[in-house]
């Protein structure tokens, strides 16, 4: 079996053509959040290919920070909904690193791209 997934209705999609997996990347939004908060951006998005090295499920999602302390922290996931929910947690365990509490962060999407 092939490494190489796409996403179909925000699924998860084992295939086993090369070509039919980089004519999807071609059109995909892999994005599925980013925040800021200050300068720090936590980002997850859906890698495509299988990131378990070893026994277990596919990690075909990924969350990672970009800035401050936190810089690099990543987490990998199976699925879009624990990819969503871990995003949620990463952003909460970032404001926590910055002691953030009074703003929300800034969600990256629909209004500026």
């Amino acid at each position: 079996m092939s490494d190489h997934y796409i996403e179909v209705d925000g699924k998860p999609v084992q295939v086993d053509d090369v070509l039919e997996w980089a004519r999807a990347f071609e059109k995909e939004d892999r994005r599925v959040a980013m925040d800021s908060i200050g300068e720090v951006c936590i980002s997850t998005v859906f890698l495509g290919l299988d990131h378990q090295f070893g026994d277990g499920p596919p990690l075909i999602y990924e969350t990672l920070v970009m800035g401050g302390e936190m810089d690099q922290d990543m987490d990998r996931y199976s699925t879009r909904g624990e990819a969503e929910s871990g995003h949620a947690d990463m952003v909460a365990r970032v404001r926590k690193e910055l002691d953030v509490t009074d703003t929300q962060p800034t969600r990256k999407g629909d209004s500026d791209e």
